[in-house]
């Protein structure tokens, strides 16, 4: 395996995180850090459980006051909050479709938002199973949507028009400046990460200048949606290691809160319970009432293969 799990894990994670961030300069604003705390109490959800629980999602989202009307612009990052499912359950491409439009659910239902959805799943699974071929994954994902009245698929095969014949940025960048926002954040967004493929620094960068295009219909958020979804697809696909360790350097250095969590420390604890679930690490400190009294004095953690201890 190139990467391991827990690298692609926090890649795609920190990814979209780094993305957000570097397209406002660093400064998050309120309704940019919900659907980033919407993604966290997922995450917290779904460790505590070992599974999806729309209610505890719900539940956890009321207990903190957080509810976004899907909005145009809302609407794009909703993508981000379903990060934690396309995680979970992406080695197995049936149960990664029915949760994550099973999870839609909280939101408005939005054709566009579940394709876009569906195809960042889809790609992002496909890259943490090593199954990511950039010459394939166009019509793999309009297969994986299946049939649809949204244009999606078709910005799809112009993204991979452009790629084929080696368009640059500036050109992708008129093709997507018109009509529905919605589905050019997202073609856009593939266009910057499979035309920098193994470059994580360059498809973000790539991705952040696209907000300085002025069209008539851009909006800041859409931009940063913009290069949220590209940074978390190259960090689902370049791993850690493909983040420059500079930028790393400055996230472990700051000290505001990072999608709700007191730190960026925080967060990589957070990913790294999440990976010990989803692989099947079983911690007896979190089941008490199973353990004996002779075995009570060692807390021991155990590892099996996903489904062996228990089905997910």
């Amino acid at each position: 395996m190139r990467y391991s799990p827990i690298n692609r894990f926090r890649g795609t994670l920190l990814g979209a995180f780094l993305g957000e961030s570097l397209a406002t300069g660093g400064k998050i604003k309120s309704h940019y850090q919900d659907l980033g705390r919407m993604a966290v109490l997922g995450t917290e959800s779904l460790i505590a459980l070992g599974r999806l629980d729309l209610d505890d999602w719900i539940r956890r989202q009321q207990q903190e006051s957080l509810h976004l009307a899907a909005t145009d612009d809302i609407s794009i990052k909703i993508i981000l909050a379903t990060l934690p499912v396309t995680l979970f359950f992406h080695e197995n491409p049936i149960k990664l479709r029915q949760n994550l439009l099973h999870v839609l659910k909280i939101w408005e239902d939005d054709p566009v938002v579940r394709d876009g959805t569906l195809a960042v799943g889809y790609a992002i699974s496909l890259a943490l199973t090593e199954k990511l071929d950039p010459l394939t994954l166009i019509p793999q994902i309009i297969s994986f949507l299946g049939e649809t009245p949204t244009s999606i698929p078709k910005k799809f095969l112009r993204v991979q028009n452009l790629l084929e014949q080696g368009a640059g940025l500036s050109r992708a960048q008129a093709e997507f400046a018109r009509e529905e926002e919605l589905s050019n954040t997202i073609a856009m967004a593939f266009y910057c990460f499979l035309s920098t493929l193994e470059d994580f620094r360059l498809a973000v960068l790539r991705a952040t200048h696209n907000r300085n295009f002025k069209v008539e219909d851009a909006t800041p958020l859409g931009s940063q949606a913009t290069s949220a979804i590209t940074a978390a697809l190259s960090g689902a696909y370049n791993g850690t290691g493909g983040i420059p360790v500079n930028w790393q350097v400055l996230l472990l250095q700051r000290n505001s809160s990072v999608w709700g969590l007191t730190s960026f420390s925080q967060m990589l604890k957070l990913i790294d319970t999440f990976v010990a679930v989803w692989s099947g690490v079983y911690n007896f400190a979190l089941h008490p009432s199973e353990l004996t009294e002779e075995g009570s004095e060692a807390l021991l953690a155990v590892y099996a293969a996903p489904r062996v201890i228990r089905s997910r």
